[in-house]
């Protein structure tokens, strides 16, 4: 059977109301922009998200927090969008935030299969609160529990139809990651090449853990917040730098 999919909504079809997604990239880097459009076009509902942060107005899981298709969102940072923060404390979207390390490890444990793990982040925080703790040593941990979902929505930048991916700069920081912590992972990427045509020494999620690929389209280089700082007089303006892709 092909993992190779050319219609991006045969390869979200089965992505029902209430289903566990997990959406990789950091910030506005390395996000699967493609496959949450076509989340967003679907209109699935009651969707419990698992995601670095919300994005922005109309970028990401930010596309699908306007349409009303999140229940719960699980993330690590979500101040640059206050129309979050609205849905948030008027009850309309859950929130379970966790400090950004221990997101990370949640979702590799949660990859390994281990059943959870303990760290002194958080301790004493309400992020401890309702869990177990110890102390060893002296030193108090918190146990926090591994992160799966259903689904996992990541990005890379090349890509074989066996689905071996390579990811680039900041896209590795959760792609990888949720690549191994999800029943079904679809990737989307810049670049779709042959089985073989990929360095195995560079593939950093190996085909196994990928069920379905497709190549992506009008990827762009967003930013979360411009400044402009004004030039002194006599000073020149830095070179323009083109846009890179999607770990830039």
């Amino acid at each position: 059977m092909t993992r190779v999919f050319h219609d991006i909504q045969q390869a979200i079809a089965d992505v029902e109301d209430g289903a566990s997604v997990m959406v990789g990239g950091f910030g506005l880097c390395g996000i699967p922009e493609n496959l949450t459009r076509a989340l967003r076009d679907r209109g699935t509902r009651n969707l419990t998200l698992i995601s670095n942060n919300v994005s922005t107005d109309n970028v990401g899981v930010g596309l699908l927090l306007r349409n009303s298709q999140v229940k719960k969102m699980v993330a690590t940072y979500v101040g640059e969008d206050p129309f979050f923060e609205k849905l948030v404390l008027n009850g309309q979207v859950q929130i379970e935030l966790s400090p950004q390390g221990t997101f990370a490890e949640r979702i590799r444990a949660g990859g390994a299969g281990l059943g959870g793990f303990y760290t002194p982040t958080g301790y004493g925080t309400i992020a401890a609160e309702n869990k177990e703790t110890r102390t060893w040593n002296g030193r108090h941990y918190v146990l926090e529990l591994p992160l799966r979902a259903q689904f996992a929505l990541v990005r890379a930048w090349k890509g074989d139809r066996a689905g071996n991916l390579i990811y680039r700069a900041t896209a590795r920081n959760l792609n990888p990651l949720m690549a191994t912590a999800a029943d079904v992972t679809i990737a989307e990427v810049e670049e779709l090449a042959e089985p073989g045509e990929l360095d195995p020494d560079s593939i950093h999620t190996p085909g196994i853990y990928v069920q379905r690929i497709l190549q992506g389209v009008r990827y762009e280089k967003y930013v979360e917040r411009k400044r402009v700082m004004p030039l002194n007089a006599g000073q020149k303006a830095p070179p323009h730098r083109q846009a890179g892709s999607a770990g830039d």
